[in-house]
């Protein structure tokens, strides 16, 4: 890896790469390091990423499993969380949903929002964004999909489960994760198997209140969601990558999906209102 300061800083992929795997995860061991100049020599888990492999035609469900049991494993354990890892905290999601009136609009050519309709947004967020925490925290390791996901080979269990891309991991909902896997940007999962997965995830934790993190993993699932939708816009405005937009209809259609919970009727109520059906598709 070469990451160097001032634009980068390896130390949070270090901290959260050795302690992965301390706790018995397949993450890179990180083998030298020069923090200061940021160059870290890496172990190489091989080419298998799981974006590969389900291209090839390997087994999806099989794929998807591995990775929903890694993160049982990472969630039953109490110290899932290493020291120096901040919580998820509310200016930072504020920020992330902040991206649909700051480019999302503006690249679909929409007149500014009035101060008056921002402030409203901000304020449905922030009765909204508590809700998740209705479920239990732990690690969020934040980019957990296919891209970031490996089959290692000769390694067997949630070991054969290669995880990458961890340097931005908070702590919060363990719906996160779970949804980012399973809700991808980049791809459509079999429904039949979104609902297997979320199942085998509830029955590993019997005392986990399915009603409450049905109602986190919809706020998770708005946050997320809306957050991508600013940033895959932000790429095409700011740093002229339009390949982006052509999951903007996906995304779109995720959110139709959790503005359906009981919870996120305001926010539904308000994107009707300022964000129409006409405002929602982009040519990619």
């Amino acid at each position: 890896m070469d990451a160097p300061p001032p634009q980068e800083d390896v130390r949070p992929f270090v901290r959260i790469a050795r302690h992965l795997c301390k706790l018995g995860f397949s993450a890179p061991a990180v083998l030298a390091e020069d923090s200061d100049a940021g160059l870290l020599l890496l172990e190489d888990l091989g080419d298998d990423t799981y974006t590969r492999l389900l291209a090839r035609g390997e087994s999806e469900r099989e794929l998807y499993t591995l990775a929903i049991d890694a993160l049982i494993a990472l969630h039953k354990r109490p110290d899932a969380v290493p020291e120096g890892v901040i919580p998820y905290g509310l200016p930072r999601l504020m920020e992330e949903v902040g991206r649909l009136h700051a480019w999302y609009l503006p690249l679909v050519g929409a007149p500014p929002l009035s101060a008056a309709a921002i402030t409203s947004y901000g304020r449905i967020w922030e009765e909204v964004l508590p809700l998740a925490w209705k479920a239990p925290t732990s690690l969020i390791l934040f980019d957990y999909h296919v891209d970031n996901l490996m089959l290692v080979p000769g390694r067997t269990g949630i070991k054969a489960c290669g995880m990458l891309d961890f340097q931005d991991a908070v702590s919060g909902p363990i719906t996160y994760d779970l949804m980012s896997l399973l809700e991808d940007a980049r791809r459509d999962v079999d429904p039949a198997l979104v609902t297997d997965l979320k199942q085998r995830y509830l029955a590993a934790f019997p005392a986990l209140n399915p009603e409450n993190f049905g109602t986190s993993w919809a706020v998770m699932a708005a946050q997320r969601h809306m957050r991508v939708i600013g940033t895959f816009a932000r790429l095409k405005l700011r740093d002229n990558k339009p390949h982006y937009l052509v999951h903007m209809p996906r995304l779109w259609r995720y959110m139709d999906r959790c503005l359906a919970h009981p919870v996120l009727a305001p926010l539904k109520a308000w994107l009707d209102a300022h964000v129409p059906q006409a405002q929602r598709r982009v040519a990619a």
